[in-house]
């Protein structure tokens, strides 16, 4: 049987409530204590040493706790698009796994529908990645396509629109309307996104900045978009 393991006491909590199995939760005795959900899981849940737990995990920050859970179902990424007006990502060479954690985190909290990462070059769903969104992986559904830009030309379709984040777009990021359903496209810090793909998007969006620094941390950039879009569709 083929397991993932995952770390933390947000991670694990979230998964018991998730989409998928957990096999066995491990936790110290004061986690144990410090956690009154444990009582109302089903998965076997065993007290054992910080040592073990740190081990399985192969991290120090498990704050007394880790999961072998089931393997994260990926989504398709053609079925995110059959929401009515979809709110999603679009990830192009993100690949440190804090910052996927931390999109994954604003996205779930946003309400969007999913999030697309490209099968070469960018970071996927690992424990650590799970740590680090606080367990909105397991409810937000997250799509791996085997090319990017490729999958951004299947999606155009009415009613869907795609915009690429850039330092130099064609308007400000509040200047473009996304009530209509929209793909937010991010590409990583410094490159930002490849040609070939910002060429599949719609539109370029730009986010104006007024310190000294001249670019935004991408899951910050992930959220002022995603919150933006939450905003103007709340307008009547």
């Amino acid at each position: 049987m083929s397991v993932d393991v995952i770390y933390g006491r947000q991670p694990v909590r979230e998964a018991t409530r998730g989409r998928r199995a957990v096999h066995e939760i491990l936790v110290t005795e004061k986690a144990r204590v410090a956690l009154p959900w444990l009582r109302d899981t089903t998965a076997e849940v065993r007290v054992t040493g910080a040592d073990e737990i740190g081990a399985l995990a192969g991290s120090a920050d498990h704050q007394g706790i880790a999961a072998r859970v089931a393997p994260f179902p990926y989504a398709d990424p053609d079925d995110l698009l059959d929401a009515d007006a979809p709110l999603l990502i679009a990830l192009d060479g993100v690949s440190d796994p804090r910052n996927l954690g931390a999109i994954v985190r604003s996205a779930e909290c946003a309400g969007a529908n999913g999030l697309i990462v490209p099968r070469h070059g960018s970071a996927i769903v690992t424990a650590a990645v799970a740590k680090a969104s606080a367990g909105a992986v397991e409810h937000l559904p997250i799509a791996v396509a085997p090319n990017l830009a490729d999958w951004l030309q299947r999606a155009k379709r009415p009613g869907v629109w795609s915009y690429a984040a850039a330092a130099d777009g064609e308007t400000t990021y509040t200047g473009a309307d996304y009530r209509d359903g929209c793909i937010f496209v991010l590409g990583a810090e410094g490159s930002g996104v490849r040609p070939r793909v910002m060429d599949a998007c719609d539109q370029t969006v730009s986010i104006p900045l007024a310190g000294a620094v001249s670019s935004l941390n991408v899951s910050v950039t992930a959220g002022v978009l995603l919150f933006e879009a939450v905003r103007q569709r709340s307008q009547p």
